[in-house]
């Protein structure tokens, strides 16, 4: 069997053995190539595009999110309200399901505590919330007449007024209330000079006396009704209503898209600059008689 030669088994290319790489160079002498700049160009666009995408979703899930929430409001208008007694106790914790309940309840409020909430926007405006201590006589349901319930104070929110000599006395006596339920505010600078900060249970049991309830009450109706003076509030809302969150997170993804167009194009740099695939030396090489599948034993 004739014996090959060296020099055909050189010239017998390796599928296996690196191909010859780039010189390096810097980066930016690899971001400024032809190629280079073409790719920005189309990974730009690119990402110009999934930005628009992800823009419009956005505004998508505003549009829906408006729409339900009106739709949310609307039920909430229209519901039937519950007794105090049923859902919430006296510095019983305030659990999330309540926001925007609506509660029924009997009490006596008193204006001597009466303070005024300012920096509140109400359809755009700043004023202050009228908020009042009411003294419960009745909340109905499981825990009418229970001492536990009587002679408690619930914070009222009574409405919103743009100056503080806008603020009216509430009625007088016994007082049939309807509204909705809100969970009490973090701690502000307390309560001083007929003024609050916070609608903070935890702050205004020092000033009303307790027993107090972990929440606040926002005024739907009362009978006998209080001024026409005051605007009356909106239903609470938790934390991320307004946005519909499927949209939201198609809008996300656009955007990550768009992010990921542009960190290719950086990772495509830095392998220019470093000149490709490695550059094969005659030590590291491998030789091509080194190159075997599996023994067949």
């Amino acid at each position: 069997m004739p014996q090959s030669s060296p020099d055909d088994a050189a010239a017998v290319q390796d599928p296996w053995a690196p191909r010859e790489g780039r010189e390096p160079t810097t980066l930016l002498r690899a971001a400024v190539r032809p190629r280079m700049l073409a790719l920005l160009v189309l990974l730009l666009a690119a990402a110009t595009v999934c930005g628009l995408l992800g823009a419009w979703q956005l505004g998508r899930a505003e549009v829906r999110g408006h729409a339900a929430q009106e739709r949310h409001d609307a039920e909430l208008a229209a519901a039937a309200p519950v007794p105090l007694g049923d859902v919430l106790a006296p510095q019983e914790s305030f659990r999330g399901e309540l926001v925007a309940r609506k509660v029924a309840l009997t009490g006596r409020y008193e204006p001597a505590g009466q303070v005024l909430v300012p920096d509140r926007v109400h359809d755009g405006a700043d004023g202050y919330l009228v908020l009042t201590p009411l003294r419960v006589t009745d909340t109905g349901g499981a825990a009418a007449g229970g001492a536990d319930a009587s002679g408690a104070v619930l914070p009222v929110v009574r409405g919103w007024v743009a100056a503080p000599g806008d603020a009216d006395v509430p009625p007088a006596g016994s007082v049939d209330v309807v509204g909705y339920l809100q969970a009490s505010e973090q701690s502000g600078d307390g309560v001083a000079d007929g003024r609050a900060t916070a609608i903070s249970s935890a702050e205004l049991v020092g000033a009303w006396g307790g027993p107090i309830y972990t929440g606040y009450l926002v005024v739907v109706s009362s009978a006998p009704a209080q001024s026409a003076g005051l605007a009356l509030l909106d239903p609470p809302r938790t934390p991320g209503e307004g946005l519909n969150l499927q949209n939201l997170a198609y809008a996300a993804q656009w955007w990550i898209f768009g992010g990921f167009a542009v960190l290719l194009w950086w990772r495509m740099v830095r392998d220019e600059a470093r000149g490709g695939r490695a550059e094969a030396s005659p030590e590291t090489a491998p030789s091509p008689g080194l190159v075997a599948g599996p023994s067949a034993g």
